[in-house]
């Protein structure tokens, strides 16, 4: 029972990241969880999102991005100036100190997929190319995933009326 358990677990260990695993490397740079949002019909930009490691010694900048779905794609922040949210191209890049990791999330740094031709759709793979200075082009996928990342499928919705007063009195 016991080396069943540990063989188990073993198969667990060496299946589970890469099945999990949302990642990509290439040289000093790693990718982490490329992400997007779904996009409403007739909405021409989308958002992406990840992480970016330097594991390098020198110094590297985001300089710009391109995907096939978007006739541009250009580097934002968002920021709180005076209680007023505020979102401005970053023009000069991002960068990307060695030894350190930036963020592109909600709220923050992020890129603007503009001029969609059509809806970004739950569950598609969106292909990024990712330009920097002082390292090489990296192809990633944005994955679509839902506005509320998923948390609305994982519970259920008790339909019965058992609770709910449909009398209309």
């Amino acid at each position: 029972m016991k080396y069943c358990l540990s063989v188990f677990l073993l198969a667990l260990a060496l299946v589970a990241p890469a099945a999990m695993a949302h990642d990509y490397s290439q040289g000093p740079v790693t990718v982490d969880h490329p992400w997007s949002r779904p996009t409403p019909p007739g909405t021409p930009m989308g958002v992406g999102y990840m992480s970016i490691s330097n594991n390098g010694s020198s110094d590297i900048t985001l300089v710009g991005a391109a995907t096939p779905r978007a006739g541009n794609v250009s580097i934002h922040e968002t920021s709180m100036h005076d209680g007023v949210m505020r979102m401005a191209p970053v023009k000069e890049g991002l960068p990307i100190p060695a030894g350190t990791t930036v963020e592109l999330k909600p709220h923050s740094f992020h890129l603007m997929l503009e001029k969609l031709e059509s809806p970004l759709r739950e569950g598609e793979s969106i292909p990024l190319t990712l330009r920097f200075e002082g390292a090489q082009e990296m192809q990633v996928e944005l994955n679509v995933e839902p506005l509320d990342g998923g948390v609305m499928k994982k519970q259920s919705m008790d339909h019965s009326g058992k609770e709910m007063d449909h009398s209309g009195h």
